[in-house]
């Protein structure tokens, strides 16, 4: 079955959920390069946007979220709903993100006269 749909709320406009799968989730661990931290250290002590930790960020983010993807489509899934992203240090410098949400099939409402 073709993957289609995410969305962060439990509900598809113009569609009902089939069948619920269960739990999918993605999950990468990831650490900035030696040169990237040196740069980001030298960064925070001016403030502001630290773009090596930001680029970081969203690469993770990406990779747990297509890994997501990846466990839905395994199961048979053409939507996941109730999306959510989580982070935790694991040591300094060292990120987990977990991508999560519901493996569902749904279906087009029928449309109304």
């Amino acid at each position: 079955m073709e993957y289609r749909w995410t969305s962060t709320t439990f509900e598809m406009p113009g569609c009902h959920v089939v069948h619920n799968l269960g739990v999918v989730r993605g999950v990468t661990v990831r650490s900035a390069h030696l040169g990237s931290q040196i740069a980001a250290g030298f960064r925070s002590l001016g403030g502001g946007r630290i773009d090596e930790y930001v680029e970081m960020c969203e690469q993770a983010r990406a990779e747990a979220f297509a890994i997501m993807l990846a466990h839905a489509e395994q199961m048979g899934a053409n939507a996941i709903i109730g999306v959510r992203y989580d982070a935790t240090e694991l040591m300094q410098n060292m990120t987990e993100v977990i991508a999560y949400g519901s493996a569902v099939v749904v279906e087009a409402d029928a449309p109304t006269a």
